[in-house]
Protein backbone atom coordinates (compact mmCIF):
# COMPACT_ATOMS: atom_id res chain seq x y z
CA UNK A 1 0.00 0.00 0.00
CA UNK A 2 1.41 3.34 -0.81
CA UNK A 3 2.21 5.46 1.80
CA UNK A 4 -0.14 9.03 1.98
CA UNK A 5 1.91 11.81 1.20
CA UNK A 6 3.48 14.37 3.98
CA UNK A 7 4.12 17.83 4.13
CA UNK A 8 7.06 20.07 3.09
CA UNK A 9 8.30 21.79 6.32
CA UNK A 10 10.97 24.09 5.96
CA UNK A 11 12.52 25.43 9.57
CA UNK A 12 14.69 28.57 9.08
CA UNK A 13 16.33 27.61 5.48
CA UNK A 14 18.82 29.60 4.56
CA UNK A 15 20.83 29.68 1.84
CA UNK A 16 23.98 31.43 1.13
CA UNK A 17 26.62 31.73 -1.92
CA UNK A 18 29.83 32.89 -0.32
CA UNK A 19 28.71 36.06 1.40
CA UNK A 20 25.54 36.63 -0.74
CA UNK A 21 22.19 35.10 1.42
CA UNK A 22 19.85 34.00 -1.31
CA UNK A 23 17.32 32.52 0.41
CA UNK A 24 17.09 34.12 4.19
CA UNK A 25 16.06 32.28 6.88
CA UNK A 26 12.26 30.94 5.99
CA UNK A 27 10.21 28.98 8.15
CA UNK A 28 6.90 27.86 6.28
CA UNK A 29 4.79 24.09 5.84
CA UNK A 30 3.16 23.24 2.20
CA UNK A 31 0.05 21.46 3.14
CA UNK A 32 0.73 17.89 1.32
CA UNK A 33 -1.82 16.72 -1.56
CA UNK A 34 -1.62 20.23 -2.86
CA UNK A 35 -0.57 21.82 -5.77
CA UNK A 36 2.01 24.91 -4.27
CA UNK A 37 2.87 27.32 -7.18
CA UNK A 38 5.53 30.15 -6.66
CA UNK A 39 5.67 33.04 -8.80
CA UNK A 40 8.79 35.78 -8.63
CA UNK A 41 11.03 38.22 -10.46
CA UNK A 42 14.33 36.75 -12.05
CA UNK A 43 16.69 36.06 -9.70
CA UNK A 44 14.82 36.15 -6.30
CA UNK A 45 15.79 32.34 -5.53
CA UNK A 46 12.69 30.51 -6.95
CA UNK A 47 15.03 27.94 -8.84
CA UNK A 48 17.63 27.92 -5.27
CA UNK A 49 14.41 26.88 -3.02
CA UNK A 50 13.24 24.36 -4.94
CA UNK A 51 17.17 22.74 -5.21
CA UNK A 52 17.26 23.39 -1.91
CA UNK A 53 14.26 21.82 -1.07
CA UNK A 54 15.45 18.59 -3.47
CA UNK A 55 18.70 18.32 -1.64
CA UNK A 56 20.68 19.60 -4.74
CA UNK A 57 22.88 22.35 -2.80
CA UNK A 58 24.01 22.84 0.80
CA UNK A 59 21.57 24.60 2.77
CA UNK A 60 21.17 25.99 6.56
CA UNK A 61 18.30 24.91 8.52
CA UNK A 62 16.22 22.16 8.52
CA UNK A 63 13.79 20.68 5.89
CA UNK A 64 11.40 17.41 6.40
CA UNK A 65 9.82 16.41 3.15
CA UNK A 66 9.11 12.66 1.05
CA UNK A 67 11.84 11.74 -1.09
CA UNK A 68 11.28 14.23 -3.75
CA UNK A 69 10.64 13.59 -7.82
CA UNK A 70 12.48 16.34 -9.95
CA UNK A 71 11.08 18.06 -12.95
CA UNK A 72 13.39 21.07 -14.88
CA UNK A 73 12.37 22.78 -17.35
CA UNK A 74 14.42 21.01 -19.68
CA UNK A 75 13.46 17.63 -20.54
CA UNK A 76 17.56 16.19 -20.37
CA UNK A 77 16.30 12.94 -22.14
CA UNK A 78 19.52 10.68 -23.53
CA UNK A 79 19.74 11.03 -27.17
CA UNK A 80 20.84 7.11 -27.22
CA UNK A 81 17.75 6.23 -25.20
CA UNK A 82 14.39 5.58 -26.81
CA UNK A 83 11.60 7.05 -25.11
CA UNK A 84 10.99 3.69 -23.20
CA UNK A 85 14.33 3.40 -22.27
CA UNK A 86 14.09 7.21 -21.31
CA UNK A 87 11.45 6.48 -18.62
CA UNK A 88 12.89 3.67 -16.94
CA UNK A 89 16.68 5.69 -16.69
CA UNK A 90 16.26 5.88 -13.16
CA UNK A 91 15.69 1.94 -12.42
CA UNK A 92 19.16 1.62 -14.46
CA UNK A 93 20.88 3.80 -12.63
CA UNK A 94 20.41 1.97 -10.05
CA UNK A 95 21.11 -0.59 -10.97
CA UNK A 96 17.56 -2.12 -10.91
CA UNK A 97 15.69 -3.98 -13.85
CA UNK A 98 13.57 -2.15 -15.75
CA UNK A 99 9.77 -2.79 -15.70
CA UNK A 100 8.86 -1.45 -19.37
CA UNK A 101 5.39 -2.94 -19.37
CA UNK A 102 4.85 -0.13 -16.76
CA UNK A 103 6.76 2.15 -19.12
CA UNK A 104 4.76 1.41 -21.62
CA UNK A 105 1.86 2.29 -19.72
CA UNK A 106 2.96 5.53 -18.43
CA UNK A 107 3.75 6.24 -22.31
CA UNK A 108 0.42 5.75 -22.83
CA UNK A 109 -1.09 7.82 -20.03
CA UNK A 110 0.93 10.63 -21.81
CA UNK A 111 -0.09 9.71 -24.63
CA UNK A 112 2.73 8.46 -26.20
CA UNK A 113 2.07 4.89 -26.83
CA UNK A 114 3.22 4.70 -30.23
CA UNK A 115 5.85 6.74 -29.76
CA UNK A 116 8.27 4.24 -26.82
CA UNK A 117 10.48 2.99 -29.31
CA UNK A 118 11.53 6.54 -30.78
CA UNK A 119 14.70 8.92 -29.96
CA UNK A 120 14.30 12.16 -28.51
CA UNK A 121 15.44 13.77 -31.37
CA UNK A 122 12.17 12.06 -33.73
CA UNK A 123 10.25 14.03 -30.89
CA UNK A 124 8.72 17.40 -30.67
CA UNK A 125 8.94 19.19 -28.24
CA UNK A 126 5.97 18.95 -26.59
CA UNK A 127 6.66 14.66 -26.84
CA UNK A 128 9.87 14.73 -25.06
CA UNK A 129 8.36 17.07 -22.30
CA UNK A 130 5.99 13.99 -22.25
CA UNK A 131 8.42 12.01 -21.81
CA UNK A 132 10.18 13.76 -18.89
CA UNK A 133 6.69 13.61 -17.39
CA UNK A 134 6.34 9.99 -17.62
CA UNK A 135 9.87 9.54 -15.96
CA UNK A 136 8.87 11.14 -13.27
CA UNK A 137 6.18 9.18 -12.91
CA UNK A 138 7.58 6.20 -13.14
CA UNK A 139 9.55 6.75 -9.88
CA UNK A 140 5.73 6.58 -8.24
CA UNK A 141 7.45 9.74 -5.58
CA UNK A 142 4.70 11.05 -3.33
CA UNK A 143 6.51 14.46 -4.07
CA UNK A 144 7.48 16.28 -6.96
CA UNK A 145 9.49 19.88 -7.68
CA UNK A 146 8.92 21.13 -10.90
CA UNK A 147 11.17 24.13 -12.07
CA UNK A 148 9.06 25.75 -15.03
CA UNK A 149 8.58 22.14 -16.63
CA UNK A 150 6.25 23.76 -19.62
CA UNK A 151 8.16 26.82 -20.33
CA UNK A 152 10.23 25.34 -23.26
CA UNK A 153 7.02 24.61 -25.39
CA UNK A 154 4.53 26.51 -27.52
CA UNK A 155 1.43 28.02 -25.25
CA UNK A 156 -0.71 25.34 -27.15
CA UNK A 157 0.96 22.29 -26.22
CA UNK A 158 1.36 24.03 -22.33
CA UNK A 159 -1.85 23.68 -22.36
CA UNK A 160 -2.15 20.12 -22.98
CA UNK A 161 0.58 19.78 -20.65
CA UNK A 162 -0.78 21.52 -17.92
CA UNK A 163 -3.58 19.46 -17.87
CA UNK A 164 -2.08 16.48 -18.30
CA UNK A 165 0.04 16.73 -15.21
CA UNK A 166 -3.07 17.53 -13.29
CA UNK A 167 -4.23 14.49 -13.96
CA UNK A 168 -1.91 12.44 -14.00
CA UNK A 169 -0.45 14.08 -10.31
CA UNK A 170 -3.78 13.97 -8.92
CA UNK A 171 -3.05 13.57 -5.12
CA UNK A 172 0.20 14.16 -4.71
CA UNK A 173 2.43 17.13 -3.27
CA UNK A 174 3.54 19.61 -6.03
CA UNK A 175 5.66 22.37 -5.37
CA UNK A 176 6.27 23.97 -9.02
CA UNK A 177 7.95 27.53 -9.55
CA UNK A 178 7.03 29.56 -13.13
CA UNK A 179 7.00 32.77 -14.90
CA UNK A 180 3.76 32.35 -16.07
CA UNK A 181 0.65 34.28 -14.37
CA UNK A 182 -1.91 32.26 -15.86
CA UNK A 183 -0.23 28.57 -15.76
CA UNK A 184 0.09 29.88 -11.63
CA UNK A 185 -4.06 30.79 -11.35
CA UNK A 186 -4.62 27.35 -13.56
CA UNK A 187 -2.63 25.04 -11.30
CA UNK A 188 -2.67 26.48 -7.63
CA UNK A 189 -4.11 24.73 -4.59
CA UNK A 190 -1.89 27.32 -3.09
CA UNK A 191 -0.27 30.40 -4.31
CA UNK A 192 2.71 32.03 -3.60
CA UNK A 193 4.72 35.51 -4.38
CA UNK A 194 9.15 34.63 -3.37
CA UNK A 195 10.32 38.18 -2.62
CA UNK A 196 11.91 38.78 0.49
CA UNK A 197 10.13 35.87 2.37
CA UNK A 198 7.51 33.99 1.15
CA UNK A 199 3.63 35.97 0.65
CA UNK A 200 0.71 33.43 -0.34
CA UNK A 201 -2.36 35.10 -2.25
CA UNK A 202 -5.75 33.89 -2.51
CA UNK A 203 -5.56 31.20 -5.24
CA UNK A 204 -8.48 32.14 -6.84
CA UNK A 205 -6.51 35.92 -7.06
CA UNK A 206 -7.59 38.15 -10.52
CA UNK A 207 -5.24 37.89 -12.98
CA UNK A 208 -4.48 41.65 -12.72
CA UNK A 209 -4.44 41.69 -8.79
CA UNK A 210 -1.58 38.98 -8.99
CA UNK A 211 0.27 40.73 -11.75
CA UNK A 212 0.31 43.89 -9.14
CA UNK A 213 1.58 41.99 -6.38
CA UNK A 214 4.37 40.66 -8.35
CA UNK A 215 5.18 44.38 -9.35
CA UNK A 216 4.20 44.61 -13.10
Amino acid sequence: MTALPCPITLHKLCVRYGADTIIAPLTHTFAAARWHVILGKSGVGKSTLLRAIAGLIPYDGTITRDPPGLMAQHDDLLPWRSARDNVTLGASLRGEKADNSRAAQLLADVGLAEHAHKYPQHLSGGQRQRVALARTLYENRNLLLMDEPFSAVDAVTRYQLQNLAARLLRGKTVLMITHDPAEALRLADHLYILDHGLRELPANSDPAQLLEALGA
